[in-house]
């Protein structure tokens, strides 16, 4: 008979023995129980946090598209108005351009306005007058000076406001390169999701940002930003419009006074044209008369040396009849005739002489008038040489300068002209 090699085990009971499969099939019915209200959570659990994650992703995605499109139209905006501002510094500095052009080409005025009154500071004596043609050139400078300060000031205006204009500029400028740089960004994020590389946990991601700025700056800014420059783009505009006339009227201005003064320019020189004309007959008929007052002078001696042959002739013949012997020596009517003739050529001699002086006098009057009559000739043709020069040196503002050919002869007192023929009732030289 064989023998146990262990000591057998606890013995239980039946009724122990159905205790513990009953406790068993408890403890499993219990634990899938529990097993399936946690599954059912979990199932629940993840299909709402599936849900909500679609959900959040779909809400960012759809912010970040309006996002996208604010940006956008915002960039869109500032893509016009930099067109407009870039259109509108080009215009200004066309103007400021004119401007300056406009400002430079009154030099020539200014130098040949003051070349004329320097020209005629070069009349001489009485022909040295404040006439009309002072007054216009005086004029015409102060136009000159006025317009010339008018427009120094619209070029200042013009280089300020473009340099207003750069700086609105480099603003939209900047704010475009921000939004570009956002948008690009923009997008990226938009295009991102769970099979993008590069994707990876960051530190901290949630901070707020140093300089960040909520959605009403942002606003503001670009907002700010555009009508910083339409009011730039205004104010040039309005600079402009401002400077064109300002050109207009000054070169209408010196146009006008330009008239004026070449009027009366060309009637000073047709007035100087007369009273050359008029001294010019003036010294003729002296010199006329001066010979005729000559040939009478020397008339004059001549017969008043005959007359004094004559009273010689008579006083030698009373003389000699002194010489009658005795009786003879009487007063007979030879005798009366002789002392009548003596007398009477005494007279006439007298008379003569008196003529003789009166004429002398009368002939060095005409001499001196002569020479007053031949000096204001010559101020005459020296103001009229003047005031041709000056007109002719006036046609520079009327005709380019390398089509300008002086028209003035140097030789002549006045420019290749015939003389105006002479009034009714002149001597015909």
């Amino acid at each position: 008979m064989a023998t146990l090699s262990v000591k057998p085990g606890q013995r239980f009971t039946v009724p122990d023995w159905h205790t513990n499969s009953h406790l068993i099939s408890a403890d499993a019915e219990r634990q899938r129980s529990a097993s399936h209200l946690v599954r059912q959570e979990a199932r629940a659990l993840r299909n709402e946090t599936n849900n909500q994650a679609k959900w959040d992703e779909h809400d960012n995605q759809t912010r970040l598209t309006e996002r996208i499109g604010s940006v956008n139209r915002w960039k869109e905006t500032l893509d016009k108005c930099l067109t407009d501002i870039d259109a509108e510094i080009d215009a200004l500095a066309k103007v400021k351009e004119a401007a300056e052009c406009a400002l430079q080409a009154k030099n020539l005025p200014l130098d040949v306005s003051i070349e004329c009154l320097t020209l005629r500071e070069s009349r001489r004596a009485i022909d040295l007058v404040r006439d009309p043609v002072g007054e216009e050139l005086h004029k015409e400078v102060k136009v000159i000076d006025k317009a010339k300060r008018e427009l120094q000031q619209r070029v200042h205006e013009a280089f300020e406001q473009l340099c207003l204009l750069q700086e609105a500029r480099q603003q939209l400028s900047c704010d475009h390169r921000c939004k570009m740089e956002a948008l690009e960004i923009d997008r990226m994020c938009l295009s991102l999701s769970v099979n993008s590389p590069n994707i990876s946990f960051k530190v901290n991601p949630t901070r707020v940002p140093d300089g960040s700025t909520t959605p009403d700056e942002w606003e503001r800014n670009s907002q700010c930003n555009k009508e910083h420059a339409e009011a730039e783009m205004k104010a040039s505009t309005e600079l402009r419009e401002a400077t064109l006339l300002t050109i207009a009227e000054t070169n209408n201005e010196l146009e006008a006074q330009r008239v004026a003064t070449d009027f009366a320019l060309r009637k000073r020189i047709r007035d100087l044209d007369r009273a050359y004309d008029e001294l010019k007959w003036q010294e003729q008929n002296t010199l006329e008369e001066i010979t005729e007052m000559e040939e009478d002078i020397r008339r004059l001696e001549e017969d008043l040396r005959r007359k004094m042959q004559d009273l010689k002739v008579a006083h030698t013949r009373l003389e000699t009849r002194t010489y009658r012997p005795n009786m003879e020596l009487c007063r007979d009517q030879v005798q009366y005739g002789l002392t009548d003739e003596v007398h009477q050529l005494e007279g006439t001699i007298h008379a003569l002489k008196q003529k003789l002086a009166k004429s002398q006098d009368a002939l060095d009057a005409l001499q001196r008038q002569l020479y007053r009559v031949q000096t204001d000739i010559g101020y005459k043709a020296n103001s009229l040489l003047l005031d041709n020069k000056c007109l002719d040196s006036r046609r520079k503002l009327v005709v380019p300068a390398e089509k300008f050919v002086p028209e003035l002869d140097t030789f002549n007192r006045t420019t290749n002209r015939a003389l105006s023929p002479p009034k009714s009732g002149q001597l015909e030289l």
